[in-house]
């Protein structure tokens, strides 16, 4: 393997979480604004199903990681940049994991059981609370805006690295671009 690069089941991870992620923030800006009605109900199931599926990737990609470590950040970068990026990782991680189960506890608490993908019901993990459903509802929509938060400093500081530092720190998950070092 190219140590210079993710592999390419890590890149299609990357990239299919990225549009997952990018449709589950657009799908659930739109519910938020809906009034209540057979298609907002709609929206959330395609919601819920594409949270759990994201739930699921997350744990796909922590097992692909820990068995296909990435490769080693850029030797431009210090070590209180390597450890920030490192931070940034963990933190992405750590959203990815919490926002889908804020989002079952909530439905939980909403008395809406989560059934993925139509066909497979998944277990209620806690009881019907209104309120702690609301106040849950509250938790998963500012985790989420967090989520994108950090996700926009991943953009600007991968471009960062590909504009500015002129490193492959962009390149080494892009997959169509290849690392200088492999350009011919």
């Amino acid at each position: 393997m190219n140590r210079s690069t993710y592999s390419p089941v890590a890149k299609a991870l990357h990239w299919a979480m990225a549009l997952g992620i990018f449709g589950l923030v657009v799908l659930g800006s739109i519910m938020s604004d809906m009034e209540f009605s057979p298609e907002k109900l709609q929206y959330f199931s395609w919601h819920k199903w594409a949270g759990v599926s994201i739930f699921a990737l997350v744990w796909v990609r922590l097992v692909w990681r820990w068995i296909s470590p990435p490769p080693p950040y850029a030797e431009s970068m210090s070590i209180n940049m390597q450890r920030l990026a490192h931070a940034g990782h963990i933190a992405l991680y750590a959203f990815m994991l919490i926002i889908p189960i804020s989002g079952w506890l909530m439905s939980s608490a909403k008395g809406v059981q989560t059934v993925w993908f139509g066909v497979l019901p998944l277990p209620d993990l806690i009881g019907k609370d209104k309120a702690l459903g609301h106040l849950l509802e509250e938790v998963h929509e500012t985790l989420s805006w967090t989520l994108v938060t950090l996700i926009a400093g991943h953009v600007l500081a991968s471009l960062k690295h590909h504009f500015i530092d002129r490193d492959d720190t962009l390149r080494r998950m892009a997959p169509f671009i290849k690392p200088k070092q492999d350009a011919s």
